[in-house]
């Protein structure tokens, strides 16, 4: 009975990829943190906490988390498609869950539940004389979310500093909570991007990968280790969620009917990078370090390494510009419906 189940959805998900490939896709449309950010925080910053206005183009910008280009922004240039990014940085999906706070606007940081999703909404009520400012049919746009970093982080989960008595489900539902609003919108096609091997991002690495979260913690005493295993098993403990939840929503649940998702997995495209670097990097690759180094570490008196496209992270935290054109590459296999990296739902 199990094999025969196991089958049926393998069936399922190669229908769904098949779909996939008869789109022409023309605008993604993004939701998530600083991973994706582009400009959207700045304005924030700019405007004393107030948020962008409906209608507000969000402009391009090389100066991002990666310390360049955001992936996002890569596949809007290499597939030819129009971007609507609404990801901030330091962004959490709920505040309501993991409060994610930001002295500069005295506030949270933004969320996807309570401010992305919303802000697409009301942009999608803009019309620019006879023409909507978002110019996205259902039929020819990717929505996309990837968010959790912060969330999962030293600041929510990690170090069980969520708001009482919320768990991981809590952090996943808001996820799907958030995808019920964009679909009720319109959305039919789905991207959901599960999260990075955080722990092997040198915040969190062991300190045999060279992990530096004892000297940006400031505490000398802290049990690199044990940090690094707790994110590790955090991090798949969510995507084995997403991994199962996604079909049990659309296939039993039926809760987005005529709805295509798929599941990335950024998980193994980021792991697949670490433990491969010369194929992705200059010689010498480098994995364990990162580009932009600041004194003390909380600080903007920073300095930038050389040879940046050796580098897969551009701080503790960020993958690097490099790192992000090779997860653009990924994404648009996704979208085609041709990646190893994708499982496939309708």
């Amino acid at each position: 009975m199990r094999l025969v189940a196991a089958l049926a959805c393998a069936q399922l998900a190669a229908a769904s990829a098949s779909h996939w490939k008869s789109q022409q896709f023309k605008s993604i449309v993004t939701f998530g943190d600083s991973y994706t950010d582009e400009s959207r925080l700045n304005y924030f910053s700019e405007h004393n906490g107030t948020a962008p206005p409906p209608g507000w183009v969000d402009p391009v910008s090389n100066n991002t988390s990666s310390g360049g280009y955001i992936w996002a922004r890569y596949v809007a240039d290499y597939a030819n498609v129009k971007l609507y990014n609404y990801a901030v940085s330091g962004a959490v999906c709920s505040n309501k869950i993991s409060p994610h706070w930001y002295d500069t606007i005295n506030n949270n940081f933004p969320s996807v539940l309570e401010y992305e999703v919303p802000a697409y909404i009301a942009d999608s009520k803009v019309h620019n004389g006879s023409h909507p400012f978002l110019d996205i049919a259902p039929a020819e746009t990717v929505y996309s979310i990837w968010i959790g970093t912060n969330d999962l982080g030293a600041d929510a989960f990690l170090r069980d500093e969520q708001i009482a008595g919320k768990t991981i489900p809590d952090y996943t539902e808001c996820v799907f909570s958030a995808l019920d609003r964009i679909y009720e919108n319109g959305a039919r096609y789905f991207i959901l991007q599960n999260l990075a091997p955080l722990q092997l991002a040198p915040l969190y690495a062991t300190p045999e990968r060279h992990g530096v979260f004892a000297i940006e913690d400031g505490n000398a005493s802290t049990n690199v280790t044990e940090i690094s295993y707790r994110m590790w098993q955090i991090v798949t403990t969510t995507n084995d969620i997403y991994k199962y939840q996604t079909p049990f929503e659309l296939l039993v649940r039926k809760r987005y009917p005529g709805a295509h998702f798929a599941v990335m997995d950024m998980y193994n495209i980021l792991q697949d990078i670490y433990f491969n670097p010369e194929q992705y990097f200059e010689h010498p690759a480098n994995v364990t370090g990162f580009i932009n180094h600041c004194y003390p570490s909380n600080s903007s008196n920073c300095e930038r390494l050389p040879n940046p496209d050796s580098f897969m992270w551009f701080n503790s935290l960020h993958p690097s510009e490099k790192t992000d054109t090779h997860i653009a590459k990924r994404y648009i296999e996704v979208f085609k419906g041709e990646s190893k990296y994708a499982t496939y739902w309708s």
